[in-house]
């Protein structure tokens, strides 16, 4: 399963529209995964033309958010043997230590909030943080997606930077 992330779109405030490089980057992926400060619903409806979409409800969305069916303040997926959160924000000192109970730990965290990128693993988690397609590092202009692969109960991610892309898929496996 191929996944694609983005966050912190802050459609029209950084931009118009999203910019036409993140349907050429998430072209292809079978889910959407959008870690708030959406803004404007019709985002969501945008980006529902390439696969179906979830969000999480970002700290400057209108709780007007919510009453759309795809928006929650954080989504628990099971997707191909992978525990996988969507929220906005994360307590980074409370998620990235040992877990007290394995049954409650994901295998990946994405999130948004911050306008940067991560993708760094602790304690057995991988987190990701795709940066924003419209409003990285709080500037405005081209700006980053991630890609999620999901394979029997495996995970890896990628950043792809909207002003140099690389849209090549990785080789599988063996």
């Amino acid at each position: 399963m191929r996944v694609g992330l983005l966050s912190d779109t802050h459609i029209p405030e950084a931009a118009d529209l999203l910019p036409p490089a993140v349907f050429k980057a998430l072209d292809g992926v079978d889910l959407l995964l959008h870690c708030g400060d959406i803004y404007r619903l019709y985002v969501l409806d945008e980006l529902e033309r390439l696969a179906p979409v979830l969000a999480a409800k970002g700290d400057d969305d209108s709780r007007q958010l919510l009453l759309d069916e795809r928006v929650k303040p954080k989504h628990v997926l099971y997707l191909d043997g992978v525990t996988v959160w969507l929220m906005h924000d994360i307590p980074y000192s409370r998620l990235m230590t040992p877990w007290q109970r394995e049954r409650e730990r994901p295998d990946v965290v994405v999130f948004g909030h911050d306008h940067v990128t991560i993708l760094d693993t602790h304690h057995g988690v991988l987190y990701v943080n795709p940066g924003s397609p419209t409003f990285l590092n709080y500037r405005q202009g081209p700006g980053t997606v991630a890609i999620l692969d999901i394979q029997g109960g495996n995970a890896e991610a990628r950043i792809v930077s909207l002003a140099k892309p690389d849209f090549s898929r990785p080789e599988p496996a063996p």
